[in-house]
């Protein structure tokens, strides 16, 4: 019952991450001053932490571990390739060109990791290619 409810608050929260992601993406593309409220920062960071702690835990209830189980392991190191891409398109002081690019790809990565996790093959959406 436990796993249960900590696995919906999971999905919950990357569905919340990535639409947040994605809209924080689009007021930056319109130049939106929202980008810059209260609520734009600090509703992402409390949703992430709620995903992050929610990823710990399954990995503990689970037994399964970054570098031990090869999935894992690259929805690890695409999650810190999402921040890095993240952090540059929602960066004030880039070039807007550079930071729509890292948007995309971001958005590219999100998926990239929601596909390992579904289909838990470190290739994910890639292993069709």
């Amino acid at each position: 019952m436990f796993y249960q409810a900590v696995k919906h608050l999971h999905i919950a929260c990357v569905i919340l991450s990535g639409c947040g992601f994605f809209l924080r993406g689009l007021l930056m593309v319109r130049g939106s001053p929202w980008l810059r409220s209260p609520w734009a920062r600090r509703v992402p960071d409390t949703v992430d932490s709620l995903l992050l702690a929610s990823a710990l835990t399954l990995a503990f209830l689970l037994g399964q571990y970054p570098f031990v189980d090869g999935w894992l392991t690259a929805k690890v190191l695409g999650l810190l390739a999402y921040i890095g891409l993240g952090m540059a398109a929602l960066r004030q002081g880039l070039h807007e060109s550079v930071r729509f690019a890292a948007w995309l790809a971001a958005l590219a990565v999100f998926g990239y990791i929601v596909s390992v996790a579904l289909s838990k093959n470190p290739a994910g959406f890639l292993a069709a290619i």
